[in-house]
């Protein structure tokens, strides 16, 4: 894995600036290029063929083109082997030169042969034309800015900051719609002028002009064969990536969280090692957050080598390099227990396989089931809804477990009294009616414009779906993991040198799952029905059908408690949670959400998150010494 990032105009202090800010996704090589009318870096973390053959820039043969590129091509031996018989020459054994040769023979219609995750950028010498593209599923981050003819790139917010031209505004509809759904929505970010390069998009720069245009998206053709057909192809296809992604030059391991998906690919991944597998797992003593005993018990059926993290508690520390390497808040709440992993991982692999995508394409999350039952509950008068039934739960005091009946009770309440259009996301989403009409000041809000769930709209709407389950994974997709699990993914593996590869999220196992019956996947309220079958004699009973977990830490007993004093000071002296919102209602929010009688755990990270992102960002270079970047040049 890597990072790119270039410009379009000639200028090698500050190419070489942009590419040291990101030195932690590539530690073992540095590389420009740069001519009249562009500038092109590369961080390199070596991964195929560790020699000097695979530094990047890269060239073709005559040097007419020129490729930076973050990712890895899992096919690419076999595309290498079709390019070799056209007559294509090779200089070295990765995957970056399969790209410059594909693109060649090909075109832009090269995209659609590669398997696997990417972001890069071509430069045509000759056309002077540049093409940067990003991956289907949007697996590898990609940012630009385009403002009066100037044009940018990077796979971090933090090299395009370096750049005097790009303005730090904070925009405030983002960070309307980031407190709600804890990340902001492609194509924006939290800064006014820089984008994300949409999943399964490419754009192409020529004369300072800017053309953006889909390669890829998700097409539902209905699977033709029976259940057991399928559940045996499931298993193949889940099994046939497992096996790609192991293709690797240094040593590789696994997440082990004791759930369903990660268990499944550590039994894939055994199939095809011939030593014991490394597994990496996180445990907290609070019993009804760790998953500890299931993942050991996965870990001894498997023969791993196992690796336990206990966490105890967050430091502020770790909260600020966290959100660093974000470059924008973004508050999923296993986002600081997968950067502790990462980092523990890293000690003894350079490779790691993750579970991420399994929920989201075989219908794994609360929320798709909170929509199914809401479909009865809102036959419900609507006095009765929110006035009787909402009025009860709210008196409910919150518990400190995880979940249980009376916590699963009070979100479902509360998810369901959000308007009906945002579909399963109103139990993803965290800004109530009253945080909506009470936090924000009124000038702010008369900045903020429209519907809460026009970004849902705008990715789903148009589009013909079989039924609502498939509406509301493909928003899943293409909406809510794009911009929060795997960017989590992507910036806390890459802030420790650490590559993570998803099988889950294989286009074609992707588009197989897309492809089956509804009610196979979500049965009743059982959730990934059709894998759990599938998997039946590979994995466990009791691993197979207990409920999903997931990472997630308990940041709201914490912020109770040893986080209290933080929060505390970190909301009330920001200046930008002192210019937007109103300081008497986030006080209020504090002492319910101390006394227990609410829990305001998602909306309280949300503001520190945000609190804690604007003060690195009101420094010169967010958090990095430009001065001791240039001493090290």
């Amino acid at each position: 894995m890597c990072g790119i990032c270039g410009f379009t105009w000639n200028d090698p202090e500050n190419i070489r600036l942009m590419s040291g800010v990101m030195a932690h996704r590539g530690p073992d090589q540095e590389g420009v290029f740069c001519d009249e009318s562009i500038s092109l870096g590369h961080r390199r973390l070596s991964i195929i063929d560790l020699s000097e053959n695979g530094t990047q820039p890269m060239y073709n043969e005559d040097e007419s083109m020129v490729l930076v590129y973050n990712g890895e091509i899992y096919n690419f031996q076999q595309i290498r082997e079709d390019l070799l018989d056209k007559g294509h020459v090779f200089r070295s054994r990765t995957d970056s030169e399969v790209i410059l040769h594909a693109y060649e023979e090909f075109g832009i219609d090269c995209l659609g042969k590669f398997i696997g995750m990417f972001a890069f950028a071509l430069w045509d010498r000759r056309k002077k034309v540049l093409l940067i593209t990003r991956d289907r599923l949007g697996i590898k981050p990609l940012y630009y800015y385009h403002r009066r003819g100037r044009f940018a790139f990077a796979s971090e917010i933090k090299a395009l900051l370096t750049l005097d031209e790009v303005d730090r505004s904070v925009d405030l509809q983002s960070m309307y719609e980031y407190l709600g759904f804890e990340f902001v929505p492609d194509p924006k970010t939290m800064f006014r002028d820089i984008c994300k390069l949409e999943p399964g998009h490419y754009l192409k720069v020529t004369d300072g002009s800017v053309e953006t245009a889909p390669f890829w998206d998700l097409a539902v053709e209905p699977f033709k064969g029976s259940r057991s057909e399928a559940e045996e192809e499931l298993v193949s296809l889940l099994e046939d990536s497992v096996r790609k992604r192991l293709m690797s030059d240094v040593p590789l391991g696994v997440f082990l969280s004791g759930g369903l998906d990660s268990s499944a690919i550590v039994a894939l991944m055994a199939r095809h090692m011939n030593q014991p597998l490394r597994t990496f797992t996180i445990a907290y003593k609070d019993p009804t957050y760790s998953e500890l005993p299931h993942a050991e018990k996965v870990a001894r059926i498997f023969g791993t080598k196992p690796n336990v993290l206990v966490i105890e508690g967050i430091s502020p520390e770790e909260i600020e390099n966290t959100i660093w390497h974000l470059d924008e808040p973004m508050t999923d709440l296993s986002t600081i227990p997968f950067y502790l992993i990462c980092k523990k991982a890293r000690e003894q692999v350079i490779v790691c396989l993750s579970g991420e995508g399994g929920d989201e394409n075989l219908v794994g999350y609360d929320r798709f089931k909170a929509s199914k039952i809401d479909r009865f509950y809102s036959i419900l008068p609507g006095v009765l809804r929110t006035e009787v039934i909402r009025a009860i739960v709210d008196r409910l005091p919150d518990r400190p477990q995880k979940k249980g009946a009376v916590n699963l009770l009070k979100r479902f309440v509360e998810g369901s009294c959000l308007p009906a259009h945002g579909g399963h996301m109103r139990w993803q989403y965290f800004m109530t009616g009253d945080h909506d009409r009470s936090l924000f000041l009124p000038a702010a809000r008369a900045m903020i414009s429209g519907d809460p769930f026009a970004p849902i709209a705008r990715v789903a709407d148009g589009k013909a779906f079989r039924s609502t389950l498939d509406r509301e994974v493909y928003v899943d997709l293409r909406f809510t993991m794009p911009g929060s699990v795997l960017m989590k993914v992507d910036k806390m593996s890459m802030a420790h040198s650490l590559e993570v590869r998803v099988p889950f999220l294989d286009h074609r196992f992707v588009e197989f799952c897309a492809s089956l019956d509804p009610s196979w996947k979500l049965s009743g309220l059982t959730t990934k029905a059709i894998f759990r079958t599938a998997f039946k004699g590979i994995l466990p009973e009791d691993i197979l059908w207990r409920e999903k977990q997931g990472y997630s830490f308990p940041s709201k007993n914490w912020l109770r408690d040893e986080l209290h004093d933080y929060l505390t000071d970190r909301l009330n002296s920001s200046p930008l949670i002192r210019e937007h919102f109103n300081l008497d209602y986030v006080n209020l929010l504090i002492r319910q959400h101390v006394s227990r009688s609410h829990n305001h755990n998602h909306v309280l990270w949300g503001l520190l998150n945000l609190a804690v992102w604007h003060h690195g960002i009101s420094h010169a270079s967010f958090g990095v010494s430009t001065q001791s970047i240039r001493s090290s040049m």
